[in-house]
């Protein structure tokens, strides 16, 4: 019975020394978490042709093709990653999935030092910008309570409230010259305010 005792006692001891005991909290448990920085990878043309061009027509798509009736089967035969996986997460859990990721970009889009395709930084700065990836952001949620109620209507309706959110910034900040021009990305100058 001693022995017993004794390697309890042991073992109540490494506990105390080695500070796992009850009410003792490791660094980790008492340190809360810290996110890491956010880091821009791509350019502005990038998060836009990899994240909101394809989400936003998986939205748009919506307004012709019912989500809920599955896509027919091709026989080409392709066993590519793109065939493969193209009807996991899809009908109106793709079309939630999609507008989701339309509103998540807006944070991406404000991430300082990202750059445009010209090489001039995201206006990040200016506030029409700040307002126009709140309107994405709002978008994409809009079209994620749509794409919820699994009604096409509703989808065609909100699809208006999508394009509207990416024209206002495109109006502004993308459809000024060519592709690359050094007008984009820079905020239009203003009007001159009538003469009274």
């Amino acid at each position: 019975m001693r022995s017993l005792e004794f390697v309890l006692l042991c073992l109540c001891l490494s506990s105390v020394a080695c500070g796992t005991g009850p009410g003792t909290d490791t660094p980790a448990e008492s340190a809360a978490p810290v996110a890491p920085a956010a880091k821009a990878h791509g350019s502005l043309l990038q998060v836009m042709r990899a994240i909101d061009f394809p989400n936003s027509n998986t939205i748009f798509d919506t307004q012709t093709k019912d989500p809920a009736v599955a896509p027919e089967k091709s026989d080409s035969g392709d066993s590519s990653a793109t065939s493969r996986f193209s009807g996991l997460y899809g009908g109106w859990e793709g079309v939630e999935n999609s507008a989701l990721a339309l509103a998540e970009s807006a944070n991406l889009l404000l991430i300082p030092g990202r750059l445009c395709s010209n090489g001039k930084p995201v206006p990040v700065d200016q506030e029409d910008f700040r307002k126009y990836t709140q309107g994405l952001a709002d978008a994409g949620l809009a079209a994620y309570k749509a794409a919820q109620s699994k009604n096409q209507d509703a989808m065609v309706e909100v699809s208006g409230t999508v394009a509207d959110a990416c024209a206002m910034c495109h109006e502004v900040y993308r459809d000024r010259g060519p592709a690359g021009s050094p007008e984009r990305c820079t905020a239009a100058p203003s009007a001159p305010a009538p003469a009274q």
